[in-house]
């Protein structure tokens, strides 16, 4: 992960198994590594506010895209490595939901 922050610390593995004594040992965090914003955007759609940022560490450019839906925070990290094929996608994406048709759903959300 190119970033410091961890959102799910439940899915990091807390332990690692020691050569002697058989017993799981608690693993070091990883130490913090200073991040700079080289630029920003925010995009406010429907109740939700999704928050890009450019950002460089020791560990190189990604992109860290943030969304704020009130009490629930996600966030994804992509490196600047895939940021061309992350563009494609979304593009991919976007003329699909133009092309598509709208299904109907009633109220109760059936089809």
């Amino acid at each position: 992960m190119i970033s410091n922050e961890r959102s799910w610390p439940h899915l990091r593995r807390p332990f690692q198994k020691s050569q002697g004594s058989g017993q799981p040992q608690p693993r070091q965090p990883y130490p913090p590594a200073n991040e700079d914003t080289l630029k920003r955007a925010e995009i406010n759609i429907e109740r939700k506010l999704f928050v890009l940022a450019l950002k460089e560490n020791v560990r190189g450019r990604f992109l860290h895209i943030m969304e704020d839906g009130g009490s629930k925070h996600n966030t994804v990290i992509v490196p600047v490595s895939g940021l061309g094929d992350f563009s494609r996608r979304l593009n991919e994406m976007l003329k699909a939901s133009e092309e598509l048709p709208v299904k109907d759903v009633d109220s109760a959300g059936n089809r």
